[in-house]
This record gives C-alpha cells, sequence and structure tokens, in this order.
C-alpha cells in the first residue's frame, strides 16, 4: 500500500465545503495583509497607543461575546443538522442570527460615538492638536472594523437563507457551511480586538 493512499482525495471533498475553505483562504488572505501593514504602522508609530485609548473597550469585548455566542449557537445547529432535527436547526440558527445583529448594533453605536468625538479618516480635531498621524490609525480602525462588519452582514443573510432552506428540510448540509463561515469571522475578530482595543 502507497503511503500515500491514507491521504483523502481532493475530489473526493465535498465541493461545498473545498469552496468555503477556499473562500476563507481568501479571506485570510486580506485579513492578514491588513493586519501586517496595521502592525509596521504600529511599530514605526507608537503614538498610536494613545489612539488606541479612544476605543471603547466594553463594546468590543461585548461583540467578542456576541460572536463566540454565535458560533456556539451555529455549532448546535450543525448538531441539530446531522440529527435532521429541524426545529432545532431553526432555534440556533436564529439565536446566531440574533447575534449578528446585536454586533452590528454595537458597533454602530461605537462608530457614533467616535464619529461624534471627531475621530475620523481625516480628523480636522486630531490636526488641530498636531496629531499628524492619528488619522492614519482611524483609517486602519474604520476599515479593518467595517470590512469585517461587512462580513457579518454577509453571514446574517447567509444564515437566513439557510434557516429557511432547513425549515423546509432541504440542503440541511449547507448549515454546516455556514456554521464554517461564522467561525471565520469570529477568529477574525479574535485578532482585531487585541490590536484594536487592547494594545494601548
Amino acid at each position: 500500500m502507497s503511503q500515500y493512499s491514507q491521504f483523502i482525495p481532493l475530489k473526493s471533498v465535498p465541493q461545498g465545503r473545498l469552496a468555503i475553505w477556499l473562500l476563507i483562504a481568501g479571506e485570510f488572505v486580506i485579513f492578514g495583509g491588513l493586519i501586517i501593514c496595521y502592525l509596521l504602522y504600529r511599530m514605526r508609530y507608537p503614538e498610536w497607543a494613545e489612539q488606541t485609548k479612544h476605543t471603547n473597550t466594553f463594546l468590543g469585548a461585548l461583540n467578542m461575546l456576541v460572536l463566540l455566542t454565535g458560533s456556539y449557537t451555529g455549532v448546535r445547529a450543525h448538531a441539530a443538522a446531522l440529527n435532521k432535527q429541524l426545529n432545532k436547526i431553526v432555534l440556533w440558527m436564529s439565536i446566531s442570527i440574533i447575534c449578528g445583529f446585536l454586533f452590528l448594533i454595537n458597533k454602530s453605536l461605537e462608530y457614533a460615538h467616535e464619529i461624534s468625538n471627531g475621530l475620523t479618516f481625516n480628523s480636522q480635531k486630531l490636526q488641530d492638536a498636531g496629531d499628524s498621524v492619528g488619522s492614519l490609525f482611524w483609517s486602519f480602525y474604520y476599515i479593518m472594523t467595517g470590512l469585517h462588519a461587512t462580513h457579518v452582514i454577509v453571514g446574517i443573510i447567509v444564515f437566513t437563507v439557510i434557516l429557511n432552506q432547513a425549515r423546509k428540510g432541504k440542503n440541511l448540509h449547507r448549515v454546516e457551511l455556514g456554521v464554517m463561515y461564522w467561525h471565520m469571522v469570529d477568529i477574525i475578530w479574535i485578532f482585531l480586538f487585541p490590536l484594536l482595543y487592547i494594545a494601548k
């Protein structure tokens, strides 16, 4: 028997699962590039630590909890799908969707507070204070968190479509794919949270 026979042939991997793994890999490349650029600038401009003091650590941590809860209920939905328990699929996925909306509400409150305090891409407040690189920090902040929030919105849409199909007993295998996507969104926030909220 060949030593390579233990590996699973690529063609035997379900197409949906393979596609979602390729999507996740691409997303990690995008966010990985942003995070690396952020870290390089952060090392060049240690004064960015002053800007992170203006981010709301409580709301950032709360959103971490919300996403982790959504991942947990997603796992429960996947377990229910394996057992073809349609009512439980709908219940657990509904909770995940609610978690997604809670994340967006918290993020909207956070954005509103920061913008009202003049913390934007081109902050006149920071320029008047003689901070020439502060606006660059907020550019990274809004781009990374905004792109992440967009992925949360996509996750909500995906979960809603899968939930409606599962309610009819159709395409239950897609529950796993949706949960994999949600885990990706969760993992990305695990990296963004300490960089933007804790490293002061």
